[in-house]
């Protein structure tokens, strides 16, 4: 009997923990917007590291949203490598606000070391996805690689009113997040044969969820600021927002939600590298008072929840449309926005 593929054996790294870090992103990027046209329509673009560029069509009030995502397999089976990717890659479109309408795949494949048919599964999970997204995937670009990779490009659209970034996050704010944090560190546990049974398939349901709440809550005009969580863990994808908006921010460590006992994953080395790097990039922004929480609040998601930083008065109508939407936490706020402080923005823990 042949045994069963297992993805993960084929890549270096996984999932949105492939991301370079970001302070070695920073570097690369240095300069590189200093030369480019002046484009009026180009209402977002890199310059706040948002997730994905907006640009305001013809008439004046739509804007196409423009991403995309790929990575190396997280998980083993490549039908839910397939469904993780497109949900991740798709998650951009709905952390701006926007409605999801076009995707793309993108493909490296080691064909001298995998079957076409086990390439033929990750695409049928990716338009599995994009079907629940009521969106088509209408082709791509596929090469030969030494790792398997896989991910989409999405086009989506938003009216220019309800468009959402990283940057509008106000002092005195509410921060929420719409999935638990842990992906990168089951993950890990998984690949080593360390995860508990009670464990099996939490970050897969997960990761595969799609985060279509966005679109919705981007007509909310209480909703100041909105991001995803991915591979820069809620640490760096907080801080980018604070920086993105002059603000600063503190969290209540007991109030974020987690998939199973992190700690005791970390406790026997269950964290992925991407942690340390993250980091190690923006460490000297935080106040964290233990490693642990260090690890947990940088440990790279693929596929995360929505961070929204939301004016006070409309916490019950926000927890309401989470909760109407099906979210699996109970929806609370897990930290708040504050005033900048000075020239750079602090995260402190609790």
């Amino acid at each position: 009997m042949t045994p069963p593929i297992r993805l993960t054996q084929y890549s270096s790294g996984a999932g949105c923990g492939c991301k370079i870090a970001p302070n070695v992103l920073d570097e690369i990027l240095a300069g590189t917007d200093a030369t480019a046209p002046p484009d009026a329509r180009l209402l977002i673009g890199n310059e706040l590291r948002d997730d994905a560029a907006a640009w305001l069509l013809d008439d004046g009030e739509t804007v196409l949203l423009a991403t995309t995502d790929f990575f190396m397999p997280i998980v083993d089976d490549p039908f839910d490598f397939g469904r993780i990717a497109a949900a991740n890659a798709i998650s951009d479109i709905y952390a701006m606000g926007g409605r999801p309408v076009l995707a793309l795949a993108v493909l490296g494949w080691p064909i001298d070391q995998l079957s076409p048919a086990v390439a033929r599964e990750v695409i049928r999970g990716a338009r599995a996805v994009c079907a629940e997204a009521a969106i088509s995937l209408a082709g791509g670009h596929s090469i030969d690689s030494p790792e398997p990779i896989f991910g989409l490009a999405v086009n989506g659209l938003v009216s220019r009113c309800h468009l959402k970034a990283n940057a509008g996050a106000r002092p005195g704010d509410l921060l929420y997040l719409t999935k638990p944090l842990g992906i990168g560190i089951l993950a890990t546990a998984e690949k080593n044969g360390q995860l508990r049974p009670e464990d099996v398939g939490k970050a897969a349901a997960s990761m595969t969820r799609l985060n279509s709440v966005g679109t919705k809550l981007s007509r909310l005009e209480s909703v100041h600021a909105m991001t995803d969580v991915t591979g820069f863990g809620l640490f760096g994808h907080l801080l980018e927002m604070c920086r993105a908006s002059k603000v600063s921010a503190a969290l209540d460590f007991a109030a974020i939600p987690q998939l199973g006992d992190l700690a005791t994953y970390l406790a026997e080395g269950m964290a992925p590298g991407g942690t340390r790097r993250n980091w190690a990039s923006y460490g000297h922004a935080i106040d964290c008072p233990d490693s642990i929480r260090q690890a947990i609040l940088s440990d790279p998601q693929t596929s995360g929840g929505l961070l929204l930083a939301i004016d006070p008065p409309a916490r019950a109508e926000v927890e309401e449309l989470l909760c109407h939407h099906g979210l699996a936490i109970v929806p609370r706020p897990l930290g708040t926005i504050r005033a900048g402080a000075g020239d750079e923005s602090r995260l402190v823990v609790f």
